[in-house]
């Protein structure tokens, strides 16, 4: 089975660092800082116009957690359609309740729009949220979702070994699972071979200065020192590292 390095990109320059690495495959985001957010149209348009990349857009209107009210979800729908029409291969997501069970209508209902435009379904880290994964996957196989992004429920994959290896052994032939969170060239063939999953995801994390970050008396910094003036970027060596250990 063919291994896949999928890389979770915040931009255009992510996107174009992801490609000159290597990948095939990446997520696409805004505000990586808050998780990932739905990216902008621009970003997904330089980015199939200038990459022969598989983009995998994030739909995600907020930061927090995954129970969306019903305002929420019209924009979530409103953005996946922009997306979809304009060149996205497929769409991220995650929809819950107020009880950590997947949202079944939501799901259904956005998973509706995806294959209307012959894309990919991708429920993200919000089943890591849910109380009962083998329940979930059941769920998500039915409504007909192709792929989930898990940390096998653990704030790392390398510690959600053990619930990775079982959801691939039980139902690895009937949905794609997708390993993530703290993924890298150093862990991921290890990772693959311990659990049977052909496919991870990482954000291949290097830093970027903006000297513009702070001023003399406020900070729109988000990261702790040494990187108070930095942001997330992906780094295109580490991309090609990831690559060539797959």
């Amino acid at each position: 089975m063919e291994k896949v390095a999928e890389i979770c990109c915040g931009g255009y320059e992510d996107a174009l660092a992801a490609y000159h690495g290597g990948a095939k495959r990446i997520e696409l985001n805004s505000a990586l800082y808050l998780g990932g957010l739905t990216p902008s149209l621009g970003t997904l348009i330089l980015t199939k116009k200038n990459t022969d990349l598989k983009v995998i857009a994030m739909v995600r209107p907020r930061g927090a957690g995954f129970c969306y009210s019903a305002a929420d979800f019209e924009v979530m729908k409103a953005d996946a359609e922009l997306l979809l029409q304009n060149g996205a291969d497929g769409i991220a997501f995650g929809c819950l309740n107020e009880n950590g069970e997947i949202e079944e209508n939501q799901t259904r209902e956005m998973t509706g729009i995806i294959k209307k435009h012959h894309g990919e379904a991708v429920f993200h880290r919000a089943f890591d949220c849910v109380q009962d994964p083998c329940k979930a996957i059941e769920i998500l196989i039915d409504i007909g979702i192709d792929r989930i992004l898990t940390s096998g429920g653990q704030e790392k994959a390398v510690d959600g070994i053990e619930l990775l290896a079982k959801l691939q052994k039980e139902y690895g032939e009937r949905i794609e699972l997708l390993a993530g969170s703290g993924m890298n060239a150093g862990n991921a063939a290890e990772l693959m071979e311990r659990t049977g999953i052909s496919q991870v995801h990482s954000s291949c994390r290097g830093w970027l200065t903006d000297p513009t970050t702070e001023g003399p008396q406020v900070s729109y910094a988000y990261a702790e020192s040494p990187h108070r003036k930095d942001y997330e970027a992906v780094d295109k060596n580490l991309v090609k590292k990831l690559v060539d250990a797959l």
